[in-house]
């Protein structure tokens, strides 16, 4: 793809998804794995949707975090970066750890129309990671680079300032903890920020409004969407067998032929 991205319209969009990302009325991102999900999230009026790695790999055959769906992951962006919303793609590590691979995707999804990159440390080196942020700025500078650190999701948390500040000094426009779950820790992480902060929700940690209350600016769901619509189709398929009926939201078949329109 060599389409310039400063002639797309993500040029025009962008600035309006960092602005969602707002103190106390934070942005609830659902993350869509195809198509179909994300016209249909669009259509309960989520104005930003992004993508889940791990719903991108699993639908694909193709395992998450090893680099293995750098296709499969643009390939959707162009099917949905014209979408009736904001996308932001999850982009895993990059996909390389080469920087200039790195930008050349990044400057791809933007020219596609995504207005968002998320990609992870996996707890590497911060230099490298670092490296890469300051790439994609130079390549897509209008893209939202959310800088994800796994100090969390990996480890027991140590060195998350210090790994955020490499990666706002490289140019993070946001900085995502997956794994913080502690609502005062997520408060004295956010007394040092001047970036918008990012945390994943987890059904066990807390809801929606307290996160918000906290002061956090974006909630991403991940892979949760992904594995309730397969732990529906389990259930679905576990009452047909014991002969009951199947309860639940059930879109029509024209209802989501629908979502194939452009």
């Amino acid at each position: 793809m060599t389409t310039d991205p400063r002639q797309t319209p993500s040029r025009r969009a962008a600035p309006a998804f960092a602005r969602l990302h707002r103190a106390g009325e934070p942005l609830l991102l659902p993350n869509a794995w195809d198509h179909a999900p994300a016209r249909a999230l669009a259509g309960q009026d989520f104005p930003a949707i992004g993508t889940t790695s791990l719903g991108v790999a699993a639908a694909a055959g193709l395992p998450d975090g090893a680099a293995a769906t750098r296709e499969e992951t643009l390939r959707l962006a162009v099917a949905l970066g014209s979408g009736p919303f904001l996308l932001s793609v999850d982009a895993e590590d990059g996909f390389s750890d080469d920087p200039d691979e790195v930008a050349q995707f990044a400057r791809d999804l933007y020219a596609a129309g995504a207005v968002g990159i998320n990609f992870e440390d996996g707890l590497g080196p911060a230099a490298r990671h670092a490296a890469k942020i300051e790439a994609v700025k130079q390549a897509a500078p209008g893209l939202f680079v959310n800088a994800r650190t796994d100090t969390h999701w990996l480890g027991d948390g140590h060195g998350t300032l210090a790994r955020l500040a490499t990666y706002r000094q490289a140019g993070a426009d946001g900085v995502f903890v997956p794994g913080l779950t502690d609502l005062r820790a997520i408060e004295a992480l956010l007394r040092h920020l001047d970036v918008p902060l990012n945390v994943l929700y987890s059904p066990g940690g807390p809801p929606v409004p307290h996160l918000a209350d906290a002061g956090v600016h974006r909630i991403s769901l991940g892979s949760l969407l992904y594995r309730r619509a397969l732990g529906a189709a389990l259930e679905t398929m576990a009452d047909l067998r014991a002969g009951r009926t199947p309860t639940g939201a059930t879109p029509s078949y024209d209802a989501v032929a629908a979502f194939a329109g452009r």
